[in-house]
């Protein structure tokens, strides 16, 4: 089908807070579907990226409510803006790992995802946008911040007049000029996923009796999980659980964790376990380790991975280095430390490792909100980590709990969890920020029960690559022994703030490496009160969420 139609010149004013944060530009579904609310912030996107005239640009979501319309928007925007041509996942579907694979693949100057990650969806819940740059990766702050600053001025913005491309049909139209080609979303991806990892030897591992449960969270990586895990790998059919997206997530929450995800850690702690357990998120960046009771903590989990990925076909030849988010626990840095290579801290963002993995500095990079990956994309890859999680253990055939005891017991346990609190009032959450910020430099000496603060300071980071600093990253309280308490405020949300406080404590391969966490965290919990004052300014005696 041929359609023509001439550019259309839409006259609009500016909305107010089109500021991307660090995945882009998050809101409820209600503020997007104003008129002229997502054609703003696309149009601005478009005058400020850089592209040729007859550029690719590649468009997919999680498949979240309102991911069609806007893809027919985004469309019809492109062919008035001059892309050569768009790339689109059927359905409309491209999880955030997959996209950055096709932008990369087939060398399209950017692409535009779709998705509010793991926030919930609906007509009364989340949607997003975010755009990623030729290398796959999510736009610079250079680049975002120029997208908003001309969100505040736009006047104007084109379109054609067409009707809706069917996206439901793989194939190709032309719009205006423009060819639309909607691709099969997972086949490339899967490819990809068997050149890394040896699926031969996980294939003989589900053979032999190797078992395992994965929640999809009726969230973009159903289609994915059920290509790889249960047609290339071999697993029973129902190993993928909610695999079918959903444009709701079935109302609930897809962020794999224990609360969100606690069929998985039921099934997994219950008798009768299988061996290994796994969940991913709206968008399929983030991951949830479990094995057969045993959780991993994703800051765990980066480092075990690190130190096994020898183990995978492509990291055969070792690691360039490896990078984690400040508040990340510093369990990678110790394997980094016995491999000899580099370790890299950043702020959280997966677009500050960018540099780093196409400087070929680094290879696998982490953060401790559930999202790990390596240099074979330019984003967090949860299927990615779980392809992993399966080659480790069918080389080396033994449990989870086994492969973490071992790795405890050579490297040391980096105690850690991460408080959550969600939906706070923005005022009360920049006073508690504003004045902990003003205590930083009188708390070292300081006790707090048996803890001496040794250094407090907020974070910044100078770019090794670029040389770019980004400052104000987080605020860090650093405990004599190793031990510390980080405090941020959280750029995911749609609603309110979120304060987040991180909490790590270092046990050696000589202490206790099989305690409660809770127990170990205890002193901790208490001191990040008593330091930020965390319940006289908000109000709540314990977190929304424990990760």
């Amino acid at each position: 089908m041929i359609i023509d139609t001439a550019i259309a010149t839409i006259a609009t004013t500016p909305f107010d807070g089109q500021k991307p944060g660090t995945s882009g530009l998050r809101k409820k579904v209600k503020v997007f579907a104003q008129p002229h609310y997502a054609e703003n912030f696309i149009q601005s996107v478009f005058d400020c990226v850089e592209r040729d005239e007859g550029a690719t640009l590649v468009i997919g979501g999680d498949g979240r409510y309102l991911n069609r319309q806007v893809i027919q928007t985004a469309i019809r925007m492109a062919a008035a803006n001059g892309y050569g041509r768009v790339l689109v996942g059927q359905g409309g579907i491209l999880s955030t790992p997959a996209a950055s694979h096709v932008i990369r693949q087939y060398g399209a100057s950017g692409g535009l995802v779709l998705s509010a990650s793991h926030n919930p969806g609906g007509p009364d819940e989340d949607f997003g946008i975010k755009y990623n740059i030729a290398n796959g990766g999510p736009a610079p702050e250079s680049v975002t911040e120029a997208i908003y600053i001309r969100t505040t001025a736009i006047d104007s913005y084109l379109t054609v007049a067409t009707p809706d491309v069917d996206l439901d049909t793989i194939g190709e139209t032309d719009v205006a000029g423009m060819a639309v080609q909607v691709i099969d979303p997972v086949a490339d991806y899967a490819a990809l996923m068997e050149r890394l990892f040896d699926f031969a030897a996980i294939r003989a591992a589900v053979a032999g009796g190797l078992t395992m449960t994965f929640d999809a969270m009726h969230a973009v990586t159903g289609p994915y999980a059920h290509e790889i895990l249960e047609r290339r790998l071999g697993f029973a059919p129902g190993t993928v659980k909610n695999g079918v997206p959903l444009e709701d997530f079935g109302g609930h929450h897809p962020d794999p964790n224990m609360v969100h995800a606690a069929d998985l850690f039921a099934t997994m702690f219950g008798d009768d376990a299988p061996d290994f357990g796994a969940a991913s998120d709206g968008d399929g960046d983030r991951n949830l380790i479990v094995g057969r009771g045993i959780f991993v903590t994703p800051s765990d989990s980066l480092a075990m991975l690190a130190a096994n990925a020898h183990l995978a076909p492509a990291y055969a030849g070792g690691l360039k280095g490896i990078a984690r988010s400040m508040p990340t626990s510093a369990a990678a840095d110790r394997v980094a430390a016995a491999l000899n290579i580099p370790a890299f801290e950043t702020p959280t963002g997966w677009k500050f490792f960018g540099n780093l993995l196409d400087a070929g500095m680094c290879t696998i990079c982490g953060e401790e909100s559930a999202g790990t990956g390596s240099d074979h994309v330019r984003e967090k890859d949860g299927l990615w980590a779980v392809l992993l999680w399966l080659n480790i253990l069918a080389v080396r055939g033994q449990s989870v709990a086994q492969i973490a005891a071992e790795h405890w017991a050579r490297f040391g346990r980096n105690y850690y969890a991460r408080h959550d609190y969600e939906a706070l009032p923005t005022e009360a959450a920049n006073a508690l920020m504003a004045d902990l910020t003003a205590s930083l430099e009188a708390l070292p000496g300081r006790a707090f029960g048996p803890l001496v603060v040794e250094a407090a300071d907020s974070f910044a980071y100078t770019d090794p690559v670029d040389g770019s600093l980004s400052a104000n990253q987080g605020l860090r309280v650093l405990f004599e022994g190793g031990s510390r308490i980080v405090f941020r405020l959280s750029g995911t949300g749609t609603e309110g703030a979120t304060l987040r406080v991180y909490l790590e404590r270092y046990e050696p391969e000589s202490g206790d490496l099989a305690a409660q966490t809770s127990d170990m965290l205890a002193d901790l919990i208490a001191a990040a009160d008593a330091i930020a004052g965390i319940t006289r300014h908000t109000g709540r005696s314990q977190p929304s969420v424990i990760t």
